[in-house]
């Protein structure tokens, strides 16, 4: 397995996201509709960059003491999705980094749209590395800035304004500490660009 490097500051940063996020549920009621066992943002393949990566394995790692049984079960369904995709990857097989080109972009749009995330538990419904999520995990559900546009999950806000749904907006990380974390892991690993899920647990 790679050699996990994940800033110290990496705490603080998920402390941020997850408060913005717990006053943005309150704000929200009975809107937001997330909760254990909605797996609605766990299907499908998604974007996640070092520092997520970085903070996957280390998920993992704790995992592993905690739970051999489990953190095993992670690992095969991580290898079995990756042996799913094969030579329809669009990226690196080997690193498992996505290509940045325009039709390697447009090839990840409709890529594995169905696979589970292999920290998805089949039998519960919840998360095996819940603690350790990406920052696209942690965000999902509440609107959220999307160059024009505020991006909400389809099962969430039903029925609420445009002003109800935009006096909810999800304001994650307004000094962007994310983006220095990353370079900070890229920088320390020496691996640049973004991956998914299934490629960090494999190994």
């Amino acid at each position: 397995m790679p050699r996990t490097v994940l800033p110290s500051r990496d705490r603080e940063l998920v402390q941020i996201v997850d408060a913005a996020f717990a006053e943005v549920a309150r704000k929200s009621g009975d809107w937001l509709k997330c909760g254990p066992g909605c797996t609605q943002c766990c299907i499908g393949v998604f974007e996640i960059n070092q520092l997520d990566a970085a903070r996957l394995r280390q998920g993992m790692k704790d995992l592993e003491a905690r739970s051999p049984e489990r953190a095993a079960a992670v690992r095969e369904r991580a290898r079995a999705a990756v042996e799913q995709f094969g030579d329809q990857f669009p990226g690196d097989p080997t690193t498992g980094i996505l290509n940045t080109d325009e039709e390697s972009k447009q090839k990840f749009d409709d890529f594995a749209n169905e696979v589970p995330c292999p920290a998805l538990d089949p039998l519960t419904g919840r998360c095996e590395l819940y603690e350790a999520r990406p920052m696209t995990c942690r965000i999902f559900g509440p609107p959220i800035r999307e160059e024009y546009r505020l991006g909400v999950c389809d099962l969430c806000f039903q029925g609420a304004t445009e002003k109800e749904v935009a006096a909810c907006e999800l304001r994650p990380d307004p000094n962007d500490l994310e983006s220095e974390l990353v370079r900070d892991v890229e920088g320390a690993t020496g691996k640049r660009g973004e991956t998914i899920v299934a490629y960090c647990l494999v190994k």
